[in-house]
């Protein structure tokens, strides 16, 4: 399964849908600032499944801050970031992650595309699409019961 992950659109929809013509994926995340993108998105490709959370500029009350996947054996948390306070450290989403036995945690928020591990868990941050200067992304692969996760940028 390859997962396009993408977070902090900000109204930029180009963006994603030259990353989903470039990258054909089986599933998308959005993590939030972005919430009509990500749905603008799933109406021009609406066969492949989307997974979204809000961001703190999404205004969503009714909208669960964070949802937890189980995908192909894998256990993954996504959530926008700021309820975890991941412009301050990576340390209250690597305890979430702990918490919540995942094995991937994908954030957004910061704008910085962020790797890192926390214990058993990948902490990803896809960094920003919608950044006019260089947007950034991710792709999550499962396959053959290992996670992978790769950042890339637009040109």
């Amino acid at each position: 399964m390859k997962i396009l992950v993408f977070s902090d659109s900000h109204g930029n929809t180009d963006h994603m849908l030259t990353a989903v013509e470039r990258e054909k994926p089986d599933r998308i995340f959005h993590l939030g600032d972005g919430w009509d993108d990500a749905q603008t998105l799933h109406r021009m490709f609406p066969d492949i499944p989307l997974e979204q959370v809000p961001g703190n500029c999404d205004f969503r009350l009714s909208e669960p801050a964070a949802k937890l996947l189980d995908l192909c054996g894998k256990r993954i948390l996504l959530c926008h970031g700021h309820t975890y306070r991941v412009k301050e450290s990576l340390l209250d989403i690597g305890y979430a992650a702990r918490e919540h036995r995942v094995d991937l945690a994908c954030f957004g928020h910061t704008h910085v595309p962020t790797q890192e591990w926390a214990g058993e868990s990948l902490l990803l941050n896809p960094g920003s699409i919608g950044y006019w200067g260089k947007p950034s992304y991710a792709v999550v692969r499962i396959e053959d019961g290992r996670l992978t996760a790769d950042l890339r940028r637009l040109p």
